[in-house]
């Protein structure tokens, strides 16, 4: 579901189907962009994509669905695509945001060092996954052991949560943040700063066109669809 299409339906509901949830319009059992069933696993998430549809207008506007989407998401591409989803994954953590740091200015050095070593020492301890950083942008290659030890934590995820670790990743630049989220290490709030500390220091200095400031609360709306995503599978 890409575009934006004409509503034609009059009522949305979320019903018991099949061990799982079905999103009824007018009856009739929504499909997504795939064609598959939109079954969802949790009735919170189910309730929430429901509602979705019904606070539509006039107009069916995918970008005011994000439930729907990462659902969407999970049946048409992370399950089918499963192994190549990992891998999107593990790319990211031989390449995470917070382990490349500047050398220059001391203030950015600073907030970076606070900002992310505590998340490494989380890796390291709680993930047994500990990564090495560096300055400047040369590539850098981590131990096997720890990209081992990531691969086997993130193949633990059913495809669901699997959905919005990616979807978070994506959206950080970074494994380590996407799995801090993921394992209520860092609400989203906190995930995203964490992400932008480059940015937000580079802001300070020089200001911020609205282009890039769009482009800031895109990602942070993913993020934030992400951690819901995660909380309505799985409410406390």
């Amino acid at each position: 579901m890409l575009k934006s299409i004409k509503r034609f339906y009059k009522d949305c509901v979320a019903a018991p189907r099949d061990g799982g949830f079905a999103i009824l319009l007018d009856g009739k059992a929504v499909k997504t962009p795939g064609a598959r069933p939109l079954a969802l696993p949790a009735q919170p998430l189910a309730e929430a994509v429901a509602g979705e549809w019904r606070d539509q207008g006039d107009q069916v506007l995918p970008s005011t669905m994000p439930m729907t989407q990462l659902a969407s998401t999970a049946l048409d591409r992370v399950g089918p695509e499963r192994a190549h989803m990992l891998a999107q994954l593990m790319n990211y953590a031989g390449t995470d945001l917070l382990c490349y740091r500047a050398e220059t200015p001391t203030d950015l050095v600073a907030r970076q060092t606070a900002a992310w070593q505590p998340l490494l020492d989380w890796a390291a301890q709680a993930l047994d996954a500990p990564l090495a950083t560096t300055t400047g942008l040369t590539a850098m290659a981590q131990p096997a052991e720890s990209l081992a030890a990531l691969r086997r934590h993130i193949e633990a995820y059913d495809d669901w949560r699997l959905t919005a670790l990616q979807s978070a990743t994506a959206a950080m630049g970074s494994l380590i943040l996407g799995l801090a989220l993921a394992e209520g290490r860092l609400d989203a709030d906190a995930a995203f700063e964490a992400s932008q500390v480059d940015e937000t220091y580079q802001i300070e200095q020089w200001g911020e066109d609205w282009e890039a400031a769009d482009r800031r609360a895109e990602l942070k709306r993913d993020i934030v669809a992400a951690e819901r995503f995660l909380g309505l599978l799985n409410p406390s």
